[in-house]
């Protein structure tokens, strides 16, 4: 284990270059969780879309996109769903688990204290959060294609879109965590995800709202991942879904930036 100077500067005060190390010791401790509770995330966006695309749908009938095309309901708020999956997933597994991690069970001191860095803490905490957002999209695009909501070749490409917007939510996640005190701070997380699952675009066009209102609604990252995903899974593509990719690579460097630093700051410096 190193000295305590030789983890105040450079890059080994910050990088080991072992995020690997996280995963593995999420996975181990993810052998003894209630299969049903990690199944949930998987179901939520699955009844969704039965009740609202599925039965819903069959009153609404076809919806105009962003694009100007219009496709079946049930075509159009899938790919919002999976989108709103992602974020849930990437959240929730980079705020209430890091939270009674860094605040009750005393981890990340513990990993800190290895030659491990706050980098290596940040990264290994969000490809844990990630690989549990691949699994749980794999499924729900498998769903998609059983339904026939899938409506072009380029909806494999969700995929990896899906991962992008999981990295984006899970860095600032964790971002934000690291500054979290009380469990009574944690109910700022609802009160923010609540109003953009709903507003994003995520059952209707945008186009509903004032133009004041589409604003703001187009300064949310899930508006991104869900026009992104969209795209997608529609095959209306256009060069403006690049400000899309552009906007959650700034928002994952911008997260593992203040996560590194904060970490850094609470446990090393």
């Amino acid at each position: 284990m190193p000295d305590a100077d030789g983890r105040r500067g450079g890059v080994r005060a910050l990088w080991a270059g072992n995020p690997g190390a996280v995963v593995q010791r999420g996975l181990i401790a993810a052998r003894s969780s209630s299969w049903i509770v990690v199944l949930s995330g998987f179901f939520e966006p699955v009844f969704y879309l039965a009740s609202m695309g599925i039965g819903l749908g069959s009153l609404i009938g076809d919806v105009q996109t962003s694009g100007g095309v219009e496709v079946p309901y049930a075509a159009y708020i899938a790919p919002a769903l999976l989108a709103v999956s992602a974020m849930n997933g990437a959240v929730y597994d980079s705020t209430w688990n890091v939270f009674f991690k860094l605040n009750y069970g005393k981890l990340y001191e513990g990993m800190l204290s290895t030659s491990l860095g706050p980098l290596d803490v940040a990264l290994g905490e969000i490809m844990y959060a990630l690989l549990r957002g691949l699994v749980y999209a794999s499924g729900f695009m498998i769903i998609m294609q059983l339904f026939g909501l899938n409506l072009a070749p380029t909806a494999v490409l969700a995929l990896p879109a899906v991962l992008l917007i999981a990295f984006g939510f899970a860095s600032v996640g964790m971002a934000v965590t690291s500054y979290m005190k009380t469990f009574q701070h944690m109910d700022w997380i609802n009160f923010v995800l609540l109003p953009m699952f709903l507003f994003s675009a995520t059952f209707y066009p945008i186009t509903v709202y004032p133009e004041g209102v589409q604003i703001v609604v187009q300064a949310l990252p899930l508006w991104h991942g869900v026009e992104l995903i969209r795209g997608l899974t529609t095959g209306i593509l256009s060069i403006g879904m690049l400000w899309h990719v552009l906007y959650f690579v700034v928002m994952i460097a911008l997260g593992l930036v203040f996560t590194t630093k904060r970490l850094r700051s609470l446990f090393l410096d």
